[in-house]
């Protein structure tokens, strides 16, 4: 339990206030738990009883005065901490020191086998490391919802819509969150904190039909309406990880939801996704060969040899 009060100055031993004297200010206790995973929960807890107890909010410099105890407070923390850090540094050192007035130790030799193997299992640790990493560059196997789960941040989405969450600490409150959804540009985060997303989109929406809220008191849910309805989104936003968008996998039951001609779009791209997943032709190309076929067949005294279907 933090408790804080004000300061009430002690009367004179054996002396009575004068009747000009002022009255002394009214204190008042304040009080309120502090929970470490919440530090936010509690300075929005104390502003509020500022400002209910006193104009000091009302100070134009108000803002000023915080920041700066804010930035005096971190100040003794670093000093703090590079204090009690320097018997550590001046330790390595010493050791360092010692290490380095100790003489090599002269090599051993190595057989000319042993050392062959060494080298190939080398070449089998750097090749393996390599493909890793073309493997973490490359594209990735979209989550459930056709999107991807990051570090600080997940997203799904539907050929309509983009839905992402952000973790955000217990409690938070919404004037302490900064969400700007552009045209082509998201930013995502807490004021007074690094942006957890800040870049361009993978591609426009409509600003006008987004909107974001707090769900379960510890996520921020983020709804992105595509401007482009009929493309699925390989990031979020451009820089970050990219899906595989020939492994995304719709829901049947959403396709139900669609107008006729949008439907018969929708399944005619699934379609071909899957045939050039396959090396197959598509259905644009399957159609020209029927067309062709059927040309074919109408003038057999024509030579298509080293006719191609473009």
């Amino acid at each position: 339990m933090a408790i804080i009060s004000d300061y009430e100055e002690e009367k004179q031993n054996n002396k009575k206030p004068s009747a000009s004297a002022s009255t002394p200010p009214k204190t008042s206790t304040f009080s309120a738990t502090f929970d470490p995973a919440n530090p936010l929960g509690f300075l929005d807890t104390a502003i509020e009883f500022v400002d209910k107890e006193s104009d000091f909010l009302a100070n134009e410099t108000a803002e000023t005065e915080i920041l700066t105890l804010v930035r005096a407070v971190k100040d003794r923390r670093k000093k703090k901490k590079a204090a009690e850090s320097e018997p550590k540094k001046a330790e390595a050192k010493r050791v360092k020191t010692d290490k380095e007035e100790v003489s090599p130790a002269a090599p051993v030799a190595v057989p000319e086998k042993q050392e062959k193997a060494a080298a190939g299992t080398k070449k089998e640790v750097a090749v393996d490391a390599e493909g890793k990493k073309e493997e973490e560059n490359g594209p990735r196997v979209p989550n459930k919802g056709n999107g991807l789960d990051l570090e600080n941040y997940s997203w799904t989405q539907s050929l309509q819509e983009v839905n992402v969450n952000v973790p955000i600490p217990a409690g938070t409150k919404s004037r302490f969150v900064v969400c700007e959804i552009k045209k082509n540009h998201l930013k995502v985060g807490l004021k007074g904190q690094s942006p957890v997303i800040d870049g361009e989109l993978f591609m426009p929406v409509k600003p006008d039909d987004c909107y974001w809220s707090i769900e379960d008191q510890n996520s921020l849910s983020i709804l992105l309406t595509k401007h482009n309805q009929m493309e699925w989104w390989k990031s979020l936003v451009k820089g970050d990880p990219q899906i595989d968008t020939q492994k995304v996998e719709p829901e049947t039951s959403r396709l139900s939801d669609l107008d006729p001609e949008t439907r018969t779009t929708v399944e005619k791209m699934m379609f071909d996704q899957r045939q050039k997943s396959m090396g197959l032709p598509t259905s644009d190309e399957v159609q020209k060969q029927e067309i062709m076929k059927k040309f074919m067949t109408e003038h057999p005294e024509m030579d298509f040899s080293k006719a191609k279907i473009m």
